[in-house]
């Protein structure tokens, strides 16, 4: 059973996220990187219940990005996202980028800008333990919940097809919603990349071996901002080639699939 203390601090989250768009770390005047990062994906982005931080892997990227472009890993607003806000903020000129495990897409290419990938992962699926569900065929006239404008929807329904079953969706604005949802058992399964996953994970579920449809991540930024997609870009290959990338990774207990 999922404990009482897991069960609010995901309700926590779940209710903060329905907040989402104020500056939420970081300066807020100034010549800063105005990011919009994930408050809801533990090891990515995710504001800490207990000290109301913003943490994660995608969180010290920005620092990194703006020490590189703006002088200071301070010189930086991270603004918390989720997967519909995230591109919206960016067409307002609320943000100047997203961290936001944004996957890279050719359909998403046509609408904004997109770094080099700094992180690749596979769509997974979380069930519960007591739900005899161990495969991806056992999903077979099954709800899955979902983000709503995340790809995982369609990947996943391919991938049914190719084996011959049928899923429902159930979409959600947050990663919270759905993990509530399977516990609650309005849906029987959620589905989203394995490493966010991950951070939902508990005595009660577990991670069927399936997985599939690689998903890179990019930093996203609006189509009319060339110059700063290339700065980005330049500044991530920078983190690439000294290492720094690879050892936030590894502080973050994270690994490219």
């Amino acid at each position: 059973m999922l404990t009482r203390r897991h069960f609010m601090k995901v309700a926590a989250i779940a209710a903060g996220t329905a907040a989402l768009g104020g500056a939420l770390f970081g300066c807020t005047s100034g010549d800063v990187l105005r990011v919009g990062t994930k408050i809801d994906v533990p090891n990515f982005g995710f504001q800490n219940p207990e000290s109301g931080n913003i943490e994660g892997f995608e969180v010290d990227i920005a620092r990194q990005l703006a020490k590189r472009l703006k002088g200071s890993p301070d010189a930086l607003q991270v603004t918390g996202v989720n997967v519909t806000t995230r591109g919206i903020m960016l067409d307002n000129g609320t943000l100047d980028a997203t961290l936001a495990t944004f996957t890279i897409t050719e359909a998403r290419k046509k609408s904004y800008n997109f770094s080099q990938p700094y992180f690749t992962d596979h769509i997974g699926v979380l069930v519960k333990k007591s739900s005899g569900i161990t495969e991806l065929a056992d999903l077979n006239g099954k709800t899955v919940g979902v983000a709503s404008s995340a790809t995982t929807r369609d990947k996943l329904g391919a991938a049914g097809d190719e084996i011959g079953i049928t899923m429902n969706f159930a979409e959600y604005a947050t990663y919270p919603e759905i993990k509530i949802a399977l516990v609650t058992g309005r849906v029987d399964a959620f589905s989203v990349d394995r490493s966010i996953l991950l951070g939902y994970l508990d005595d009660s579920t577990m991670l069927l071996n399936a997985q599939f449809a690689p998903q890179e991540y990019g930093i996203a930024t609006k189509k009319t901002n060339a110059e700063l997609t290339a700065q980005i870009d330049a500044a991530l290959q920078d983190m690439m080639d000294d290492g720094t990338l690879e050892s936030l990774k590894k502080d973050w207990g994270l690994t490219d699939a």
